[in-house]
């Protein structure tokens, strides 16, 4: 019960900065200074007289004040509505229905291969710190942070699609597609992992418990498994939530690369395009998946560490 007061409660805190990303989101485009109603006319291939500019203000309610509009914008966000697209003349919404998935699955599935690998090279390093693995480790995270995400993928591309013909060149039709993107996602994301979870292995190791452990007679296996690796993988769960956000908005070189019909080359052709309302939502979706990371990570690490709940009901 006090594990699931601690996640409504988090739910509850979720909803201001939705609220605020959205207003912040509102303002800046608002700020822009390309007029809305003129990006309208300009796609749409008419003459931007003062009259057509008047007529699309008033059909896009850009002649109300600036909070009627927000107040407008904010009620069709809370029933799934973000208007019309200057370009395609489609509900914003059935063009995300169709691309959003592919991008979530590109970002779920690289943050489930960082963990899958990151995890065992992590824990092979710390076990065998400064001997043949842990020095391949360190060269991983080496070339994780130095190899561009881009590079990686053209040379991903070129020997097992265009060279070996493992892997499809492009599309998302089956699960085979998105082993290549996912990779290049996340390459960088293994190497940090795998030292954060090395470094807060060996920190946890020196800890009273394990000595306590290793006197019960209990392998260095279980005492890793069942005692030390909940504690030691608290900062890869934390960068694990920061970096769902950041892999949604990165997705989108990876995804023109591999021809990946996703968020990607619809949020650049709206840049292009100046679509107002793809861009404005694509960048409170952006936002959102951000809050909703660092919600997943604070709510994993409170089931590792019941005294995180404690804290929170004691209002610390």
């Amino acid at each position: 019960m006090r594990w699931l007061a601690y996640v409504l409660n988090r739910l509850a805190m979720m909803v201001p900065v939705i609220v605020g990303a959205s207003f912040v989101c509102f303002l800046l485009l608002r700020a822009s200074p390309v007029d809305p109603a003129k990006a309208y006319l300009s796609v749409s291939n008419i003459v931007p007289t003062e009259q057509a500019i008047a007529a699309v203000r008033a059909e896009l309610g850009l002649d109300r004040s600036f909070w009627s509009q927000y107040g407008h914008w904010l009620w069709q966000l809370i029933h799934f509505d973000f208007g019309i697209s200057f370009f395609s003349k489609l509900p914003v919404a059935k063009e995300l229905a169709a691309r959003l998935p592919i991008t979530a699955t590109l970002a779920v599935s690289s943050l489930f291969i960082a963990f899958v690998i990151s995890i065992p090279l992590g824990i092979a390093s710390a076990l065998r710190k400064n001997r043949i693995i842990d020095h391949i480790s360190r060269i991983l995270a080496f070339l994780g942070a130095s190899i561009p995400q881009f590079w990686l993928a053209y040379l991903l591309l070129y020997f097992l699609s265009v060279k070996l013909d493992w892997f499809p060149l492009q599309g998302a039709d089956t699960w085979i597609h998105y082993v290549l993107p996912s990779f290049t996602l996340a390459f960088a994301l293994i190497a940090t992992y795998s030292r954060l979870l090395r470094a807060g292995l060996l920190e946890s190791m020196e800890e009273p418990f394990v000595l306590y452990a290793r006197a019960r007679g209990l392998s260095t296996y279980k005492i890793i498994i069942h005692h030390v690796l909940r504690h030691a993988i608290k900062p890869v769960i934390t960068a694990a939530g920061m970096n769902l956000g950041k892999l949604f908005a990165g997705a989108v070189i990876v995804e023109q690369i591999f021809s990946m019909p996703g968020m990607g080359g619809f949020f650049l052709e709206s840049v292009y395009h100046r679509d107002y309302p793809v861009i404005q939502s694509y960048v409170l979706i952006m936002a959102i998946a951000f809050v909703v990371g660092n919600l997943a990570a604070d709510v994993i690490q409170a089931y590792l560490d019941p005294r995180l709940t404690q804290k929170t009901n004691k209002g610390e």
